[in-house]
């Protein structure tokens, strides 16, 4: 068991910010503490039974409400947009490969990408520019974001299914899913 004023400081600082914190953005607040994150994975587990939950997402910790309890705390319905099949694929070679570029995108898919796909996904919160490559013309390379993830409850994205998982799953012997709920305050087309 951790030092309980320990506990009590990270709760504190993790509750009061204003955006998800990674450990050295905690360790800043409490000055040297040696290792963090044991303290803190005690800290989520002693949530996990809650209403809210502490965790960890893309290597930054933050509050967020249990996802069982989701139901209760939307205004509205989830909106479905219906993602073309160009869109997901284009979604799964990005989390795959990010950082990636457009041409690349194109190659391994072996067809042209529209700038409206790789809209709507910026849309939704899942994609976001990620800088530009260091090769001739420059071009723009893409990557998930942390909505991306939380979206669909992972906490890395090494925590995407393999080759294998997806395979026994039937997923790669028939078509894409072509309708993806947008997170909230999506609209519909």
């Amino acid at each position: 068991m951790s030092d309980p004023e320990l506990m009590r400081a990270l709760e504190a600082i993790v509750f009061a910010a204003d955006a998800p914190l990674t450990i050295t953005d905690i360790a800043r607040h409490l000055g040297e503490r040696g290792d963090l994150l044991p303290a803190l994975r005690e800290l989520a587990d002693s949530y996990e039974p809650r209403g809210i939950n502490l965790v960890e997402r893309a290597g930054r910790w933050q509050f967020q409400s249990a996802p069982d309890l989701a139901h209760h705390l939307r205004v509205g319905r989830e909106s479905v947009r219906k993602l073309s099949r160009a869109a997901v694929e284009t979604l799964a070679v990005i989390a795959y490969h990010e950082p990636v570029t457009r041409p690349e995108i194109e190659e391994i898919r072996g067809v042209a990408v529209s700038g409206g796909t790789i809209d709507v996904l910026m849309e939704a919160g899942w994609v976001r520019p990620a800088g530009r490559r260091e090769t001739p013309g420059r071009p723009l390379q893409y990557a998930t974001t942390p909505g991306f993830l939380v979206h669909f409850n992972l906490s890395a994205r090494r925590d995407l299914p393999g080759l294998a998982d997806l395979k026994a799953a039937g997923l790669l012997d028939r078509e894409p899913p072509t309708e993806l709920p947008l997170p909230l305050g999506g609209r519909e087309e």
